[in-house]
């Protein structure tokens, strides 16, 4: 049994559902005025995304005798939150390095919720390697957003949510497309293990064409080879760990992954506010994107994973004015 298939036979969603299920919400999956197409709100979560999800499931699991040398992340911001909310329920030290240009509202949301802050320069993959430098040094529990089955593992809790609530509208599985945001694949791996465990589902990954790490690696060609460029999307951007488990999950959880433009996921998030009444933020937004693309007949359940906006885009979209149709 490689890796992989070891990997996949300790991964326990149900298990992880019952243990992270008194500190989260379920949160509303909802129609559109578009035809086949649900979306399921995880910018509702406690902390304002799925990341909390994960992060539960990984501390609330960490022995006390480790949890008294302290817990280090590395996160653009969902994690973090995730992170500190996930510390502050045990009584642990939560220590969050963050790129210099994070979201500010992100990270003195981090703060908020009792974790220590240390910035640094030259984006996620700078503040990942630190992060875990700081955790050898300090002899302290790391805590990765993607690189870890139990983080994994409490991604997937979201994928038997929505099979649930499908099945809750007696919806058969076999029906339905999943569009959910691919970062370092934390949560693809989740919730295409979870749902494709009970039910045929086709799991589709979208990230942006600014970082398109997995979409390479998926394709046949190195991420090493990715140049990435700026994006909007902070929360899907920088590199992924070479030895992630995530690689050799993908293949198993994801059918494809698809690519959006910067002007693609803008437009989304200005969909998503004129139409529905959400404020979702870029990352949320590419999945949205690229369901709303035309289909295969199938219908689509887009994962809006988070609504931590930066205040200036939050305030760009409040100046707008919502349709009547809001939900």
């Amino acid at each position: 049994m490689d890796r992989r298939e070891k990997a996949t036979s300790r991964l326990d969603f149900e298990a992880a559902t019952a243990r992270i299920s008194p500190w989260i919400r379920e949160t509303p999956l909802v129609e559109t005025a578009v035809a086949g197409v649900l979306l399921k709100c995880e910018q509702r979560q406690v902390t304002g995304s799925f990341k909390v999800r994960g992060a539960l499931n990984k501390v609330l699991q960490i022995p006390t005798e480790a949890l008294a040398r302290g817990i280090v992340a590395a996160s653009a911001g969902n994690h973090g939150l995730g992170v500190a909310y996930a510390a502050r329920q045990v009584g642990a030290r939560a220590t969050i390095v963050v790129p210099d240009d994070a979201v500010e509202t992100k990270v003195e949301g981090i703060r908020s919720l009792g974790g220590d802050v240390v910035a640094v320069p030259g984006g996620f993959g700078a503040a990942e390697a630190r992060g875990r430098a700081l955790a050898s040094e300090q002899d302290s529990v790391w805590v990765s957003p993607y690189n870890d089955e139990q983080v994994i593992e409490g991604q997937g809790t979201l994928g038997l949510e929505v099979d649930r609530q499908l099945r809750q509208m007696s919806q058969s599985a076999g029906d339905w497309e999943i569009f959910v945001p691919v970062s370092g694949g934390g949560l693809i791996c989740g919730v295409g293990l979870s749902m494709k465990g009970v039910g045929e589902y086709r799991v589709i990954g979208v990230q942006t064409q600014a970082a398109p790490y997995m979409a390479a690696f998926l394709s046949g060609e190195s991420p090493d080879e990715v140049l990435e460029t700026p994006t909007l999307a902070d929360g899907l951007a920088g590199p992924v760990e070479r030895n992630s488990i995530t690689f050799e999950l993908l293949h198993q959880a994801a059918d494809e992954v698809q690519l959006v433009s910067e002007a693609e996921l803008l437009e989304a998030m200005e969909l998503a506010w004129l139409s529905y009444g959400l404020m979702v933020e870029p990352s949320a937004a590419v999945p949205l994107a690229a369901a709303l693309r035309e289909g295969d007949g199938r219908g689509r359940v887009v994962i809006l994973s988070g609504g931590n906006l930066a205040p200036e885009l939050r305030t760009s979209l409040a100046s707008k004015r919502p349709s009547l149709d809001e939900l």
